[in-house]
């Protein structure tokens, strides 16, 4: 079965898409408007963009930014860096990182417990206290078999800037 379509009617179509085609067109008259130029401080932007853009092309520069996510090029399986010692660390507690540090004994005295530790690579031992310092972090709490220590963490990608960890008398 087929559909007959009058011509009077493909006619006016026909017309009318005209009709559109022709006001769509601006008048040959009207003098189109010249785009503004960018201001200094955008144009020195965009050369420096396309600076560090041709820079990139011709390898001589790469880069990476991972805004708020992990690296991908960091292992997950290889341990966390290290945060980097500038200059010499203090003499004592204050001086020592939490991974050196092991538990030896736990002592309760009347101003409250007191923790025995020994220190990688020396040959004295210390004792700690609720709030003393150590170089990334310091102690949060004593207790019976534990010592809970607040590490400062310098990874933009957490949320809070320390953890706790927890270094037992016997693990």
């Amino acid at each position: 079965m087929k559909i007959q379509i009058p011509r009077v009617a493909v006619a006016i179509l026909l017309t009318c898409c005209a009709g559109i085609a022709l006001a769509q067109q601006k008048p040959a008259s009207e003098p189109e408007s010249a785009p503004t130029p960018p201001s200094p401080e955008t144009s020195a932007k965009i050369d420096e963009i396309l600076e560090g853009e041709e820079a990139v092309l011709e390898g001589l520069v790469t880069s990476y930014d991972p805004g708020n996510r992990r690296d991908p090029f960091r292992s997950l399986l290889a341990p966390a860096p290290r945060s980097a010692v500038s200059g010499p660390r203090p003499e004592g507690t204050p001086g020592f990182l939490i991974d050196e540090i092991s538990i030896k004994g736990i002592f309760k005295t009347s101003q409250g417990f007191v923790a025995h530790v020994d220190v990688q690579n020396q040959k004295k031992s210390f004792l700690l206290r609720e709030g003393d310092p150590v170089y990334d972090g310091d102690v949060l709490r004593i207790e019976n078999n534990q010592v809970i220590f607040r590490q400062i963490v310098n990874d933009p990608t957490v949320i809070k800037p320390f953890r706790e960890v927890v270094k037992k008398l016997r693990p």
